[in-house]
């Protein structure tokens, strides 16, 4: 048998590995084809049992032509997969190789299959329309396409200025702010055969809602650690550079700045590092889906802040990534450019990893990036400082609780319980309860494991 595939036979099936008893299994044959291609690529050995006994397989003067041809018939698009007779315990099987796609829109009999573990399941509509939107994005791009209706009387002449003086002074940018307005778009790139780009109306729009509604920036401050009651709101549906600004003065509004005297200076510390606050919000409006309803959130709670944006993070990047230098993925290239001419954003792939060195530094827990109904939640955390505690009263259990979480990250009741010995577990138990009420810390795990962190 050839070394090459020694290593396979004998091994259980995988991602990447298929076991099939005969050709008379052709159409699930098929599906794999389908799903290796999608995926990560992959081999199906035909004439092996799932257990991976070897059965071998009768193979004839136009076996290997016949299944060729059938590949060619049901796989779209064509592709050409190596087929290999290999020998082995005195017996032959056929092992078919296949590559990953680049596209991963290969199609087995007019329908999309990917490897989920070792099956191979048919994608959902969404899932593989996503893919077709994904080779297809330089030409869909929203910020690139023409915007219909919109003319020069729609942009604000005074902002294009008033971005090339900034650009130039920030990035020795060489459009004169004295040129046209129509002649400065054009050389941004936001102007095609006199017709506005999208971006051209987001970034400099006079009323950029009046054709994209849901292009607004709503920032509410709410009572409490729950989205119920809120103390103040507004609605920011201005141009999108200043949506950033406006939305980082309400957050400077409503959290609060501590002065201190060290030696003969005064010193004043935000709340939350607002470098990371700007950087969140920049994220959040430069890379959100302008094509989807739904607007770009910024809850402020008695202990965290959060901020919503529209839409997943840009393929193939994962909330984890963002804990790690990565590449700098536009979902909005020609709005990225012009936020990267002021200074708004930097092409680095770096903003989130200083967004997390900027918390640390102030002793705040790092800021939590997932995921929750197709839309980038960044959470930002304080612990509760002394001024803090001493104003809602905990009591001296709960005191030291907090003191645990904000040294560990987390706490058991068990961990408490060692520190306090004295103290009953029902009455401990019930503190934390409390402190769960109050939005304070929330628990993590099962009943019997159940550990305590901070919400």
């Amino acid at each position: 048998m050839s070394s090459k595939y020694q290593n396979i036979i004998g091994k259980s099936e995988s991602e990447n590995i298929e076991w099939k008893p005969s050709l008379a299994q052709i159409n699930d044959i098929f599906k794999t084809i389908s799903a290796f291609s999608n995926t990560r690529g992959g081999k199906i050995v035909i004439g092996v049992t799932d257990s991976g006994k070897i059965l071998g397989i009768e193979i004839g003067k136009g076996t290997i032509e016949q299944l060729t041809n059938r590949i060619g018939q049901e796989i779209d698009p064509r592709i050409r997969p190596s087929i290999t007779v290999v020998r082995t315990e005195n017996k032959n099987v056929i092992v078919i190789e296949v590559k990953q796609s680049r596209d991963k829109l290969v199609l087995a009999s007019g329908k999309p299959y990917k490897r989920v573990g070792k099956s191979s399941v048919r994608m959902s509509k969404d899932e593989y329309e996503g893919l077709i939107l994904e080779k297809h994005k330089e030409k869909l791009q929203f910020d690139k396409q023409i915007c219909k209706g919109a003319s020069l009387k729609d942009i604000d002449n005074d902002k294009v200025k008033r971005f090339l003086e900034r650009a130039k002074l920030d990035r020795r940018m060489d459009i004169s702010p004295k040129i046209s307005v129509s002649e400065a778009l054009e050389k941004l790139g936001l102007l095609k055969g006199n017709k506005l780009l999208n971006a051209a109306i987001l970034l400099f729009g006079r009323f950029p809602t009046k054709f994209f509604p849901q292009a607004e920036t709503k920032c509410a401050r709410f009572k409490g650690a729950e989205p119920l009651e809120f103390i103040d709101m507004k609605v920011f549906n201005g141009n999108i550079l200043d949506q950033r600004d406006d939305a980082l003065s309400f957050v400077k509004e409503h959290i609060k700045l501590h002065a201190k005297i060290k030696g003969t200076e005064r010193v004043e510390k935000w709340e939350y590092p607002i470098e990371a606050i700007r950087e969140a919000i920049t994220n959040a409006v430069c890379h959100r889906n302008y094509e989807i309803a739904g607007n770009i959130q910024i809850r402020i709670f008695d202990n965290r802040m959060e901020i919503w944006g529209c839409g997943p993070l840009p393929s193939p990047l994962t909330p984890e990534d963002l804990r790690k230098k990565h590449k700098s993925i536009l979902r909005n290239p020609l709005i990225g450019k012009c936020f990267f001419l002021v200074k708004f954003i930097e092409e680095w792939g770096t903003g989130t990893t200083r967004m997390i060195n900027a918390c640390v530094s102030e002793g705040l827990p790092e800021p939590i990036f997932e995921e929750i109904t197709d839309s980038l939640v960044v959470t930002f955390r304080k612990y509760y400082i002394t001024e803090d505690i001493e104003k809602i009263g905990l009591n001296a259990r709960q005191k030291k609780a907090i003191e645990l979480i904000k040294q560990h990250d987390m706490i058991a009741l068990r961990d408490l319980k060692e520190i306090i010995p004295a103290v009953a577990d029902r009455t401990l138990r019930k503190d934390m309860d409390d402190l769960v009420k109050m939005g304070i810390i929330k628990p993590v795990g099962e009943k019997k494991g159940r550990k305590y962190v901070f919400r």
